[in-house]
This record gives structure tokens, sequence and C-alpha cells, in this order.
């Protein structure tokens, strides 16, 4: 894996310490001091030269000994070097107000120029009822993320655990491709070409804007374990009902073109044309998995 990270932040900190220490300023601080610090900014900071590839697999196992996963993960970002220091990734400590537990934000990019595209691929395989299934592998080119947020905290909810959560997304995806003869084969596979997922209007026209699939104070994901009556412990991921004035936030899915490409098809390919969600809202979510990773 080869990460490297650009700090304007860091490097001005860096100076401004050196500077100081020359300067005989550095001085200790007592505990009183030390409590009023605020880092009220936060972290502002960028990928540069992002991959990731190796023989990483993810793994879900159900509890009759099924499974899933995905191997050979290979993820990369391209870069966008007008704006490596303007326009970061941020991760913020905000206050709520309210008796509300703080929120843990990161901001992705806005991303305008739509040069910072991320391409990913991985092989995946099922194993049930004694059969183990290559299926081949999983491609997604020129993925777009605009204006992404994250938030974490813990529940509102007295006596509940785990990490409650909000996501808003503004995706844009040139191909999303399954190939089961392996990725390094395109002969046979389904493709979904021009995916566009974000926030709509009442009519179904895109916004430009994140989706919020889930919001940590209006309607809050949450991520734990729980146990049930007879002692079984399943993953919960779950999307409480919306407590907003305004109900579940829409969000509209458009693909452009769908195909099947196969020899075996007249001309090589079978296209089914376009799709499109025009709203979609997302009111409620309670999934189990049983088993583990």
């Amino acid at each position: 894996m080869r990460m490297r990270f650009a700090t304007r932040a860091g490097t001005a900190l860096v100076g401004l310490l050196c500077a100081l220490a020359q300067a005989g300023g550095l001085q200790p601080m007592d505990d009183a001091q030390l409590a009023d610090v605020r880092g009220s900014d936060g972290l502002a900071f960028n990928l540069v030269g992002f991959s990731l590839s190796g023989p990483l697999t993810l793994t879900y196992t159900a509890p009759d000994g099924a499974s899933l996963a995905l191997a050979n993960l290979s993820l990369s970002r391209s870069d966008d070097p007008t704006a490596t220091f303007s326009d970061p990734y941020r991760l913020r400590v905000l206050s709520r107000g309210n008796g509300l537990a703080d929120v843990i934000s990161l901001t992705g990019p806005a991303n305008a120029n739509g040069l910072l595209k991320w391409q990913f691929a991985a092989d995946w395989n099922v194993v049930a009822n004694g059969i183990d299934h290559q299926g081949g592998a999983l491609v997604i080119q020129d993925l777009v993320s605009r204006s992404a947020q994250l938030s974490l905290t813990t529940p509102a909810t007295p006596g509940v655990e785990g990490v409650a959560f909000g996501l808003g997304l503004n995706l844009d995806i040139g191909r999303l491709q399954l190939r089961p003869r392996g990725r390094a084969d395109d002969g046979e596979q389904l493709q979904f070409s021009g995916l566009r997922l974000g926030a709509a209007a009442a009519d179904g026209t895109l916004l430009g804007a994140p989706w919020f699939i889930a919001a940590a104070t209006h309607q809050p994901g949450i991520l734990n374990a729980v146990t049930d009556a007879n002692g079984v412990s399943s993953l919960h991921l779950g999307i409480g009902w919306p407590t907003g004035a305004h109900g579940a936030p829409i969000g509209s899915l458009v693909i452009d073109n769908i195909a099947f490409r196969s020899t075996t098809l007249p001309g090589g390919q079978m296209d089914l044309g376009s799709s499109r969600i025009g709203t979609v809202q997302l009111q409620f979510l309670d999934v189990k998995f049983r088993g583990g990773l």
C-alpha cells in the first residue's frame, strides 16, 4: 500500500514551532492552560498518489458455514494537482448542543473538476451447500465523489451501545461491471454505465448535492452488536425513522445504460437501455448479519 499525505496546516505548524524554539519562546503549560486549548479548525488533508493492492480478503461467514468473500482488492485514485490543498478532506469535531454528544465529521473534497476518480476491482466467491463458486470480478471504473459526508457519534437512546452515523453521497460512476471470467477478460460481462446517485427534488431532478441516507441528528444510522432472547448475537446495521420536519431526504438514481456482453449473443451484446429511479426515500432500515467477519 502506498499513501502520501499533504497538509498545508502541518507544514505551517512545523515552521512555527521551529521559529519559537529558535527564539527561546517555548514554555511549559500547566493543566489549566492545556484545558483551555481547543482544536476548532480540525484537520485538513489530501491523498496524493493513493493506491492499494495486494492479497487482501474480506469475508463474511454465516452460522451455517456459508460465506461471501472479496479478494485481491485493488483501489486507487487520480489527483487534481490544481487543488491539492484548496480542496482537501476535512476532519472536525462538531458540537450539536441540546445535550447531544459531539460529532466526528469527515467531509470529502468538492471535486468540482471531477478529476478525483476512484478505480476499484476485487474477485468474489460464494461458498454454500458444499459448492465453492468463483464468481469472477467486480470492477468499478471512474467513480467520482463530490462533497461526500460521514459523521460518527454515540447513540442518543439510553442503553443502546455502538456507533451512530450519518452518511451523505453524491456519486457519478463511469462503469460498474461484473466479469465472470475475471477482471482482465471483458468478453463476458454485465455492465452498468453512467450511474448517478444524489439528492433530488420532488420531481426527481438531481440537485448536484449529497443524498443523506442517514443523518446523525434527525435520522441516525446505527452499527452495533445485538443479542436476542435466545443468546444469538448478530451484527446490526440500522437507520432510524426520520424525526425532522421534512421527513426523510429524497434521492435519485440514474443509469444511462445496462448491457450484457457475450460471444453467445447476436452481435456480441444485448442492450437493455437506460433505467431510472426518479425519487427514493429511505424511511427505516433494520438488518442483522448472523455469523462473523
